[in-house]
């Protein structure tokens, strides 16, 4: 009885501080997963006496049509019935984004719980080093998130720790390829005599040189200099000109291991060599062609893809998912058998990584006052058909009629998207187990690119490194403005003499530590993969 009543009184201590929200849940032992992927045996807190809002952070313009006003009450209907709370969506407006989303997390008070995140594109690693996150006990997991907790293995756990201890739940059953390149008219071309499409620079360079003669109301590519945008341009062409092995987690665009077989040496490529010389060279030939407007720096308030659609830009950039996942066959709406194509950036060379497993992850907030029940309905949404269903596609008969094979869906009759459509943006915890094909994905199309891609990838390497930057900090910070400064100049071809520019750049870049931060970055490689 003794014996018994200390366990019960240990065990209650232990809740009661995961449960306080400060960030100092007991540390986890190394995660272990069952093979036969049976729930944990383990108990959840029980539910709340009284009604309890959750509050999920994502990122995303307010929706305008269904999501908050038809579907949202829908979703606190289940949560309600199982677990006495209902659900409150924060969005961060895309607009700034990354700014707006960092100072939540700074000066949250016990208005977050989940935390829709990444350590790729939203400073999920930064995030946790600054205490953002709560740490997940092994058993807190085991507890509160069973199914995801079997659905994980070990080893990708591994890839959500940090100092020991996990923050992250990986959306690690979903097959995604995000990497980047360009869409274009697969009939033109053909006009332009590349019979077999657009497969290299060289290429692509041929087909917007036959748009901009042959199509005198159409712009080869109507950019906009956002500086997403300006980091894939430059970062696709290192993919296709050379094997560096894109580094995420850094601040700034500017660091790549050498090769599959070297990925722990951070290449010198902004340094020295001609290649990233013959980059900008490429750019301004393809400036001065006019293959983008001349005020392309300025041109911030133009849709390219719609513009694409109504034929007055011949390609647009973007990633695979966009491209095989609804813009082949819009474009076959919009401009019947224009037989879109998509150049992938590293084809020539076989360079493309598959996406780290916290491309997308949810999080909880250190200071959540509901930790527990934040990951119960966090494992509910991920692994129950109805509540995946809901959250993820909206009402049955309202947003989507269900084919026979229980795979398939379309629109209702008279669907609009931007009036009629919903969703949460649920880029943290999607489940292949509980996925339906959409009307627009273009399976055939799906299906020949992923086998590209299955043939020569590589998993991305890098997925255990979480950069400590304090000693580099000022570095970075003067390196991230540099780039900002010199590199939308290099993608769009604005700098008089390239090569003169570009060497003027590395100067800069050694003058501001970039050497330094090279070493830093090398020896925490060297750390971590010994």
């Amino acid at each position: 009885m003794k014996k018994a009543l200390a366990a019960l009184m240990a065990l209650l201590m232990a809740l009661s501080l995961a449960a306080c929200g400060s960030g100092s849940s007991p540390a986890p032992a190394a995660a272990t997963n069952p093979d036969s992927g049976s729930a944990p045996a383990a108990t959840a807190a029980p539910a709340p006496a009284k009604k309890t809002t959750i509050t999920y952070m994502v990122t995303g313009d307010v929706p305008t049509n269904k999501t908050m006003t038809d579907v949202l009450p829908k979703v606190n209907e289940l949560l309600g019935a199982k677990f006495n709370a209902e659900l409150n969506v924060k969005w961060i407006e895309w607009t700034d984004y990354l700014s707006k989303y960092n100072l939540e997390l700074a000066s949250q008070d016990g208005n977050l719980d989940l935390i829709g995140t990444a350590t790729d594109w939203l400073d999920a690693w930064p995030n946790t080093q600054r205490g953002a996150f709560l740490p997940l006990s092994e058993e807190m997991l085991k507890a509160n998130a069973p199914l995801t907790y079997a659905q994980v293995p070990a080893d990708h756990w591994d890839l959500c720790k940090y100092d020991g201890q996990i923050y992250l739940l990986p959306e690690d059953n979903f097959a995604q390829w995000t990497n980047h390149g360009f869409m274009y008219r697969g009939d033109w071309a053909k006009e332009a005599g590349l019979a077999n499409g657009v497969h290299s620079w060289d290429q692509l360079g041929q087909y917007f040189g036959y748009v901009k003669s042959a199509k005198p109301d159409t712009i080869p590519w109507d950019a906009k200099p956002d500086a997403s945008l300006v980091a894939q341009l430059s970062g696709g062409w290192l993919a296709s000109h050379t094997k560096n092995i894109y580094i995420e987690g850094l601040r700034v665009d500017l660091f790549f291991g050498n090769s599959a077989s070297d990925p722990y040496t951070v290449s010198n490529y902004f340094l020295e060599g001609s290649e990233f010389e013959n980059f900008a060279k490429n750019q301004k030939a393809w400036s001065d062609a006019g293959y983008w407007k001349e005020d392309v720096l300025n041109n911030t308030t133009i849709d390219t893809r719609q513009e694409m659609h109504e034929a007055l830009s011949g390609a647009d950039q973007h990633h695979s998912m966009t491209y095989y996942g609804g813009e082949a066959k819009r474009m076959e709406e919009y401009q019947p058998g224009s037989d879109l194509g998509f150049f992938w950036f590293g084809e020539e060379q076989g360079n493309v990584v598959s996406l780290n497993i916290t491309h997308g992850a949810m999080a909880i907030a250190a200071r959540s006052k509901s930790p527990e029940l934040a990951l119960q309905i966090y494992d509910y949404i991920r692994n129950d058909p109805e509540a995946y269903h809901l959250f993820n596609y909206g009402i049955e008969g309202q947003q989507y009629v269900l084919a026979a094979d229980g795979k398939t869906y379309t629109r209702p009759e008279g669907f609009v998207e931007d009036t009629d459509g919903a969703g949460f943006n649920y880029w943290w915890g999607r489940n292949d187990d509980l996925e339906f094909v959409g009307p627009l994905t273009d399976i055939p199309k799906k299906e020949i690119l992923e086998a590209e891609y299955d043939k020569v990838s590589i998993v991305y390497p890098y997925g255990k490194a979480v950069f400590n930057l304090d000693s580099i900090s000022a570095e970075l910070d003067n390196l991230s403005n540099l780039y900002n400064t010199y590199m939308p100049q290099i993608v769009y071809g604005k700098a008089a003499d390239p090569v003169a520019y570009v060497a003027e750049f590395r100067e800069k870049l050694k003058t501001a530590g970039y050497e330094k931060c090279i070493a830093e970055v090398n020896a925490q490689l060297a750390a971590t993969y010994k």
